[in-house]
């Protein structure tokens, strides 16, 4: 990222109207630690279901099949204001960068209450052969149906 990009990505929260995929998520119980908020390491589960959610929800999924597939290579969350269960969040979910071999997402977590993220970060896919789990190019029909995609407003 820029540094411009990581001053936002650092210090604002994101807006959920800048959103068009919502997933939603039920948190149990067991998500809260022991002071009393959803523990930080399962915002990244959040993030890989609502990815998954949003691949299946715009049939992406259909051009990620043999011989390509797609590996999680980083992911960054950054929180802003406390979530706790019961109760549900939604995650928001948009096209960040595409590269030759790469796509971020960026990724929200909204409560019903609250218009700007209360967890927000970034969630990147390489593709790579599954032979030989080198990277490779995206698929071109796969680029395609991400350009009718909205994008981030920080590209």
């Amino acid at each position: 990222m820029s540094n411009s990009a990581t001053k936002s990505f650092a210090n604002n929260p994101w807006r959920r109207q800048d959103f068009d995929f919502f997933e939603m998520i039920t948190l149990r119980w067991a998500d809260n630690d022991a002071y009393g908020h959803i523990n930080n390491a399962h915002y990244y589960s959040f993030f890989d279901t609502a990815v998954d959610g949003f691949l299946l929800g715009n049939d992406l999924r259909k051009y990620l099949t043999d011989p390509f597939q797609t590996l999680v290579v980083a992911s960054e969350c950054r929180y802003h204001s406390q979530v706790s269960a019961p109760g549900n969040i939604q995650v928001g979910v948009r096209v960040g960068r595409v590269g030759n071999s790469s796509i971020s997402y960026e990724v929200a977590v909204f409560t019903k209450d609250s218009d700007l993220a209360a967890a927000q970060g970034q969630f990147v896919h390489v593709c790579v052969e599954r032979a030989t789990q080198r990277p490779t190019s995206l698929p071109e029909n796969f680029r395609r149906a991400l350009a009718n995609l909205p994008k981030s407003p920080q590209n």
